[in-house]
């Protein structure tokens, strides 16, 4: 990566409950910002939204080993959609079952053509 603006400790830095990232002030008025989830994945470039300028952060990545994912941190929230998808896939699932129940590997049957359609 290019050339840090500056190097700053984490310390140094504010915590936006609201935003959910660490952010510091850049000189074009605005500020950096890095998230948690960044720090735990050894990420240390804190950039800013409204400039090129970029800091490199000083922190010990072990105080964010155990960061949850960015989807436990919004809960367990699941819309209608992703509900339709799971019972049409356990659905799925039961169709297959039944089909390797009937599946005849006799030579003495005439061969069946199963049509199958899937809805999205």
């Amino acid at each position: 990566m290019g050339a840090y603006y500056d190097e700053i400790e984490i310390e140094d830095m504010t915590w936006d409950d609201e935003k959910l990232v660490y952010h510091y002030p850049c000189p074009c008025g605005d500020r950096f910002e890095i998230s948690r989830k960044q720090l735990a994945n050894y990420e240390d470039v804190a950039t800013c939204p409204s400039c090129s300028l970029i800091i490199r952060v000083v922190y010990d990545p072990l105080d964010f080993e155990d960061e949850p994912p960015d989807e436990e941190d919004e809960g367990n929230e699941t819309s209608e959609e992703d509900e339709e998808e799971d019972d049409s896939s356990e659905h799925g699932a039961d169709e297959f079952h039944d089909a390797m129940e009937k599946l005849n590997l006799d030579g003495d049957s005439e061969p069946q053509v199963a049509i199958v359609t899937l809805s999205s």
